[in-house]
């Protein structure tokens, strides 16, 4: 039997509460309420723009469209970089879900180690990892099939060299982000890159775009380059000079080809190359356009511009006979001799056999200040003027400093220092009528701007000359070519070796060879440098003169140029081939 509970007999119930105690608690709710509708009100009303970017710091997102670069091209219209788009792979590692089998199907399309791949998807930025960027269509193609939750693409522009370690020097490269790096990518850089655009959204935590927040700014594609490179004639050089470098078991090698009408490089080529898309464990030496970024002595090249001075000036004449016996000439306690004793020369004798006496008796006939003013003005001791990256001005020391000994090797090409660039542009004096003009990478109708130097007469005197020294009973006989009359003077420099040239058994050499063709109206310019030729022979016009040989008969064949006569192959004396 259930016993009834009478509340009025409870202690607790029977008690009164106060009436404050009920209104405090009222009034209480009443106060939060009020706070929390005032803490919402400041949020939705007063301080809406501090909490609204606070959001769009969590979900908003710029995203960058990506400009894409502009082509490089040859004079042909031939592409030499050009950018392509690619997927590249990235990841939130929090959201990977993948057996072990796909994690190692992904590793292997990677081409990486799964240790790497783990490492990367163990990152300590749970939100978002590059794996691999740029790779090929098919490879990114495959990824997407293995269907890996977290694992996504993205589209980015990867630049491409059609012409590969051909052209590398010239057109350079990009790094990853598009940015030019070396080259002519570099010099350009801004005009090609164009101008990204944008897009502001509202991504949801695994990177999808679910609203967009403005208009976006489309991007502006960077514009196209014309270079003055012809692919024909660079690939051609390229070869020819690999080949002589190759044969000769030489150190490296560089050639320069230059139209002398209008300046424009045509080819300009160095070995060891690289190729721009594969530049792993490249080194700096391996990088650098050799023929614009490395000086040296050039040696006998220089001597047409010092017998070239001697018949401005009225010194001397083509037919001017110097006594070069007995071999050798000393100049305030220093003898400076010739590779073999000539006894009696003409001036044009003089350079066809190279003699290092006869330029110098030559030479001290002049002030220094005429020598110095005139390698100047050919280009000597100044920075060429051409847009690209590392160029260099070589060495001409002020004429004040020079001591006679100093004049006396100066004149035959010692005591100074010049790139190949330099020695190719300075020749256009010979082959332009008396002018050096100048020199262009970018594709141009317009002929030259020069400056006069020596008169048309002089010019037309030093080029015969230099028919001479590359004809028979010359130092550069191996430069003849079929079908084509050219010009040109060998050199071959010691290489310096700290502070000596080394001794007769540990000597280094550099080999030149710069000339034109054909020589009554040259079209072409081309000089070749062999550097450290180590099979037995390294004069200039064994080493660097076929190779000059071969690139001028195609690169006129290639120009439309008619053959001007029909050359025989030459017998190339012995006493020739060891003259400088």
């Amino acid at each position: 039997m259930s016993r009834s509970v009478r509340y009025t007999s409870s202690p607790l119930l029977a008690s009164k509460t106060p009436v404050w105690r009920s209104k405090f608690i009222v009034a209480g709710f009443v106060l939060a309420f009020t706070a929390l509708a005032g803490r919402a009100a400041y949020i939705q009303i007063f301080a809406n723009d501090f909490f609204q970017r606070q959001g769009e710091v969590r979900f908003a997102r710029t995203l960058e469209l990506p400009a894409n670069r502009g082509r490089i091209l040859d004079r042909n219209g031939l592409i030499l970089a050009s950018s392509v788009p690619v997927p590249s792979i990235w990841a939130i590692p929090e959201d990977v879900e993948a057996s072990e089998v796909q994690l190692a199907e992904l590793a292997k399309l990677l081409e990486m180690p799964l240790a790497d791949l783990n490492k990367k998807l163990g990152n300590d930025d749970k939100t978002f990892v590059w794996l691999k960027r740029q790779v090929d269509e098919p490879v990114g193609q495959k990824i997407n099939a293995l269907g890996i939750k977290g694992v996504y693409q993205r589209k980015e522009y990867k630049r491409q060299y059609p012409e590969g370690e051909t052209v590398a020097h010239v057109v350079g490269f990009t790094n990853l982000e598009d940015h030019g790096q070396e080259g002519v990518e570099l010099t350009f850089n801004k005009d090609l890159a164009g101008r990204a655009g944008s897009r502001r959204v509202i991504k949801d935590r695994l990177g999808r775009v679910v609203e967009d927040l403005r208009e976006q700014v489309p991007p502006v594609d960077g514009k196209d380059l014309q270079l003055s490179i012809d692919s024909k004639i660079q690939f051609v050089a390229y070869q020819k000079l690999r080949d002589a470098v190759i044969l000769n078991k030489a150190h490296a090698g560089s050639i320069v080809v230059l139209d002398v009408n209008t300046g424009e490089v045509l080819a300009m080529a160095n070995y060891p190359s690289y190729t721009p898309d594969k530049r792993q464990n490249m080194s700096g030496a391996q990088l650098r356009n050799r023929a614009l970024t490395d000086t040296f002595e050039p040696g006998s090249v220089m001597k047409p511009f010092t017998i070239g001075l001697a018949l401005e000036t009225g010194r001397v004449t083509p037919d001017t006979v110097i006594q070069t016996a007995p071999g050798s000439v000393t100049i305030t306690g220093s003898t400076i001799h010739d590779s073999h004793p000539h006894g009696a020369l003409t001036v044009e004798q003089v350079i066809q056999v190279s003699s290092n006496v006869g330029t110098t008796k030559i030479a001290m006939q002049m002030q220094p200040r005429e020598m110095w003013e005139t390698f100047s003005e050919a280009g000597f001791g100044q920075k060429p003027q051409i847009a690209f990256p590392g160029v260099v001005s070589g060495r001409l020391r002020p004429y004040k400093t020079w001591r006679p000994i100093e004049q006396a090797t100066m004149s035959y090409g010692y005591g100074l220092s010049a790139s190949l660039f330099q020695m190719a542009r300075a020749y256009t004096v010979f082959g332009h009528d008396g002018q050096v003009i100048s020199a262009t990478l970018l594709k141009s109708s317009e002929p030259a701007i020069g400056v006069q130097v020596f008169s048309v007469r002089t010019a037309l005197a030093v080029r015969k000359m230099l028919q001479m020294a590359a004809g028979p009973g010359g130092t550069g006989g191996k430069a003849q070519t079929l079908g084509y009359s050219v010009g040109g003077k060998s050199g071959t420099a010691y290489k310096q070796i700290g502070k000596s040239y080394g001794g007769d058994k540990d000597r280094k050499y550099r080999g030149w060879f710069v000339g034109m063709a054909p020589i009554d109206k040259p079209r072409v310019i081309v000089a070749v440098m062999i550097d450290e030729p180590g099979a037995g022979k390294y004069f200039g016009g064994d080493v660097a003169a076929p190779v000059f040989s071969e690139v001028v008969q195609q690169t006129l064949r290639m120009m439309g140029v008619q053959p001007d006569m029909s050359v025989k192959p030459q017998i190339v004396t012995q006493a020739a081939e060891e003259s400088l």
